[in-house]
Order: C-alpha cells, then structure tokens, then sequence
C-alpha cells in the first residue's frame, strides 16, 4: 500500500473509499489518507456542525459538504440501477432537503444515571444519546424531545421508551412505547405537559397499539392541500420538502393518464395530489391509513377509491390493472416483488415507482426491463440529510415495439 491515498469516493454505508478499495471512516472524496490512519482534509471535507456527529447514529455525513452528499445521493441511486442492469434515458440532478427540516422522529429515552437522556441510538449501538442538539429535526421537535426530558428525569428507576415525534398541522404528534403513568400525580404531570408544550396530541401504546391520552381537537396533516385525518404513528414522508418533490414527479409524470392506481397508498400521498380530473384506486393495507384517505377524498370531492388490501399477500392481478393507463407505488424498504411481477404483466403503459431503498427498487425494475419497460428517468432524493438513506422516483415506460 502506498503511503497515501486519495479518497474518491463515499460508500453506501460512509465510508470514504480509495482507488485500492481502503475504507476510510469519516473521510470525505479529496481527502488523503494516510497509512498510518491521519486523514488531510480536502476541498469537500466539513466541519460537522453538531457535537454529537461521530457518536449518535442520526447522521454519518456531517463531514461533507453539499456536492459530496448530492455526488453521494446520485451515486447511490445509479450504482444500484447499474448493477441490476438499468440504464436510464434520464438521471436528474439529486434534490436535497435542507438542514432542520425533517418533520418526524423515532427517538428512545432511558434513565441515564440521574437524569433522562432522550435522542437518537448510538452508531451501531442500543445506548441512547442524550441529544442537546439536532441540525435535521424540525425545530418543534427538538423542542418536544426537551419537554419531554424534563418529564422522564422526574421518573424513578430504570424505564425504556420509545418516543415518535411528528409534526402534523396542530402542532407535535407525540406517541410514547412501554410508558404509562403510574400515579395520579405522574398522570397530571404529562397532562400539564401537553398543555404547557402545545402538543398536538399524545398517545401511550403499551403493546395492544396507540391509546388516546391527549388530543383537544382531531389531528391532521395536510397532504397536497387536503387535510386528512392523521392515526398516531402513521407513515409520513421524512420532509415536507422531499414529499413535494416526490410527488412533484408523479404528477409531472402522471399528468396525461385519467385512471391511476396509487399502490401501498397509505394516508394518500399520492392519491390526493393525483385526485383532481382523474379517477385513482388507492389500495392500503393498513386500515386506519386508508379510512382516512378515503374520507379525505370525500371531503375533496375526489374520484377517489380506497380499497383494503395487502399487496404482499394478495397484489392486484394483472388482469385487474389492464383498465389503468398510470400506476404510482410507494411500497416499504423491502420492495414489492410480486406486485411490480403483476405491474409487468399488466402493460400499463406508464409506471411511476417510488423507493426508499435503491437496492430493492432495483431488483424489482429488471421484472419491468425483462417486459418491455424502458426506465425513462430517475430522480434521486435526500431528505435524510447527512444519513446514508437514500430515495428516488423513477419513471417506467411501456415501450411499443
């Protein structure tokens, strides 16, 4: 090995990588690595703007600067399309999400000697981090998350909760895990709580799902203008900002189709942004999601069907979807193999696929290539800003001959 080693790039996992394949932690593309481990900044190499980079597990890239994150982004999306064998006509510049824009979190807090730490898991650890900054999360929920601590440090003994903040219209959305007070005075502590921090509404699930605790008046996000009845702990894309531009795709995409099926729907992303001047078939497994959207439809005045359906165990047949000339899909990290399988089978001639994962996304399109779709454009997408998770929208077109 030589003496030093440029770094050219980040691997999936952020680690800066070397024309020898050295994996180099916390290194950024330009940066030189030396053999006995120094490492000398380069021209993409940051200063981290939070004291807890390097330990809580939140982040991975606060070392480097906007190109590298969107040549990171980019590069993440492609390297997966390529090794499944996709080419696409169109690889659009990566949109990113801003610093402290993020609008939900899955935190943990623990009794940690004292006093109530509350934030993130360490890298590759089950310790929790007692998180007195965070340059991702809505300022609301870093605010929450400190109210919060206040509570919990009152608490005797050992106690694990999970805690997932949201910010829907009404303020945070608050759902606590393996906590419910014990006493009366504990009871009207958390009630003075949610008063004195506005929160929009706070539910207890301790193992049978989330129990209302407090909610003054009926929880909601809006989704495309339409505000929908909001279940605690419902599916919401990371950022506002990542969702307009995901569903700025669809639209953009979908925008001469009249009859589009949104599969694994949820509260209606996609649905109610595609609603106006067509019909849409939004199947959802989880009911409370899909009841929601589907009276959000109503209220819209939509040509909105919300259908329950798992599409894992039983997907819409290809003989099901032969009527739709758009289809839109935003399945879980693990990908929908089978139902894209039926999707190629069906020939609709336009299929817009979502994903938070590029390399199941992947594995499911060669089903698409091997039908005679074409991936006409893809569209990378950080809203996990300074994370090594990675989003996209792509566009599949049946070709003719």
């Amino acid at each position: 090995m030589s003496t030093s080693e440029e770094i050219l790039r980040i691997a999936a996992k952020g680690d800066g990588v070397t024309a020898s394949g050295r994996h180099v932690r916390y290194a950024a593309p330009g940066d030189i690595a030396s053999a006995d481990g120094s490492l000398t900044p380069g021209p993409h190499h940051a200063e981290p703007p939070c004291r807890h980079f390097g330990k809580c597990g939140g982040c991975q890239l606060q070392h480097c600067d906007d190109a590298a994150l969107a040549d990171f982004v980019r590069d993440r999306v492609v390297n997966a399309a390529e090794g499944q064998g996709l080419v696409p006509r169109l690889v659009a510049a990566p949109h990113m999400s801003p610093p402290g824009s993020r609008r939900r979190a899955s935190l943990r807090a623990i009794n940690g000697g004292g006093r109530a730490f509350v934030g993130f898991n360490e890298g590759g650890s089950h310790k929790v981090v007692d998180m007195r900054e965070c340059h991702v999360l809505r300022p609301e929920l870093m605010a929450a998350r400190d109210t919060l601590a206040t509570y919990f440090g009152k608490l005797k003994g050992k106690f694990a909760i999970g805690v997932e903040l949201a910010l829907l219209d009404q303020g945070v959305d608050c759902l606590l895990s393996g906590f419910m007070p014990e006493r009366l005075e504990q009871t009207e502590d958390l009630l003075e709580l949610c008063r004195r921090s506005g929160f929009a509404r706070l539910s207890l699930d301790q193992g049978y799902g989330p129990e209302g605790f407090w909610e003054p008046e009926p929880a909601t996000i809006t989704l495309s203008g339409t505000p929908v009845s909001c279940p605690p702990g419902a599916f919401l894309q990371a950022t506002a900002d990542g969702e307009a531009a995901l569903v700025g795709a669809a639209q953009e995409w979908l925008a001469d189709c009249t009859n589009v099926a949104d599969l694994f729907s949820g509260l209606g992303t996609f649905a109610l942004a595609l609603g106006p001047g067509r019909k849409v078939l939004a199947a959802e497994a989880e009911r409370a999601a899909l009841l929601a959207s589907r009276m959000a439809g109503a209220k819209a005045g939509l040509q909105l069907e919300a259908t329950h359906r798992d599409l894992f165990r039983n997907p819409l047949r290809a003989d099901d979807l032969r009527g739709f000339d758009g289809i839109v899909l935003d399945p879980p990290r693990a990908g929908a193999r089978t139902q894209v399988e039926q999707i190629a089978s069906s020939g609709v001639g336009r299929v817009v696929y979502i994903s938070c994962n590029p390399s199941s996304w992947a594995r499911d399109a060669t089903a698409l290539i091997e039908a005679g779709y074409e991936l006409a454009e893809l569209r990378p997408v950080g809203q996990f800003r300074w994370s090594i998770h990675v989003e996209l929208a792509s566009l599949f077109l049946k070709r003719s001959d």
